[in-house]
């Protein structure tokens, strides 16, 4: 091994049936991670691994657990399950999968009723991973350090979007809105029927996905400021634009066709599943990631060799009277309160 690499270790990531996630647990196993899938559908997530190449049932490198984020009752199930079968604590959590659907003209509610993209996207990630944040913090990869073996953080992983930073371009997009969580006043009054949106206003599907990163980055900051002395490194990443993933598969045809060529040929933003995915195994498995707290970013202008950097966030994110209120109301919304 050279200086300072460390060895692979046991990573859970959600949402493997395409795009990111599928690509990001190819890219975690040719490094000699296992692999631990989370999905709704194992059959889906193992029949996307064995068409991209990947091991077929083979439970020391790969492995496919049903999930349902939007269901808090299933995210409970599947941390207990996970819990009571490891031999060895956890090295690395992806919290990857997302929900986007801009069409609606209603919003879609999860089994305790909350609005579908806020549900899967933030409270199903944010009990997930109160639920793991023990066992992570108990993880001892090993890492070489030139002349003798150490101990490399475990990793708490959080795919975030350009769309939720509004110190980006990409943020400040007015269609249909800004990520903004308001006041809070969907939060404090329990997010039920009729209220859809964190700011307690209009429905508005694609801005309901926007707040819903825009709340997992906020995640990842505050579990920078509590668990500050802790074993883990939280961190997040935008990973580039991945045009075609099926993340846009609710977008209008004439989007999904359009969408990729600006990407690729007007804004220079467009990033490959297979790079993206590489991008979130360098976040989980390398030292030169190591540091918690930071937003990962490759920049808009995708370059031959670019350099990662940590990406500057807005206040909107950073700010910590918001990232404590969200923490706690979100401790409540998800049972643990």
């Amino acid at each position: 091994m050279s200086a300072f690499q460390s060895a692979p270790g046991t990573v859970v990531v959600t949402g493997t049936t395409s795009g990111v996630g599928l690509y990001a647990t190819k890219a975690l196993l040719d490094l000699g991670w296992k692999v631990i899938t989370a999905n709704r559908s194992p059959l889906r997530a193992e029949d996307a691994a064995v068409q991209l190449g990947l091991p077929y049932r083979h439970p020391n490198q790969l492995q496919h657990l049903h999930l349902d984020l939007s269901d808090l009752d299933s995210v409970r199930l599947f941390a207990k399950n996970l819990l009571s079968s490891l031999d060895e604590p956890l090295d690395a959590l992806v919290c990857n999968a997302a929900v986007y659907m801009p069409r609606l003209s209603k919003p879609k509610r999860s089994p305790q009723g909350y609005e579908l993209a806020m549900a899967t996207n933030h409270f199903g990630h944010f009990l997930l991973i109160q639920l793991l944040l023990e066992n992570l913090s108990k993880s001892r990869r090993p890492v070489w350090q030139g002349r003798s073996w150490g101990v490399e953080s475990s990793r708490l992983v959080m795919l975030g979007t350009v769309t939720a930073n509004y110190k980006e371009l990409g943020g400040k997009i007015p269609i249909p809105a800004p990520a903004d969580l308001g006041d809070l006043s969907g939060f404090k009054e329990g997010f039920f029927d009729p209220i859809s949106m964190a700011s307690g206003k209009r429905f508005k599907p694609g801005k309901a996905y926007k707040d819903s990163k825009l709340c997992n980055m906020i995640t990842i900051q505050e579990l920078h400021r509590r668990y500050k002395d802790s074993s883990v490194v939280f961190s997040s990443l935008y990973p580039g634009c991945v045009a075609n993933t099926k993340l846009f598969r609710y977008t209008p045809k004439i989007f999904q066709w359009l969408f990729p060529l600006f990407q690729r040929f007007i804004t220079g933003g467009f990033v490959s599943e297979t790079l993206a995915g590489k991008r979130v195994a360098q976040v989980v498995s390398s030292p030169e990631f190591g540091t918690s707290g930071v937003h990962w970013s490759w920049g808009n202008r995708q370059k031959k060799n670019g350099e990662q950097f940590s990406q500057k966030l807005s206040e909107r994110i950073t700010d910590p009277v918001t990232a404590k209120n969200v923490w706690d109301l979100s401790m409540n919304l998800v049972g643990l309160n």
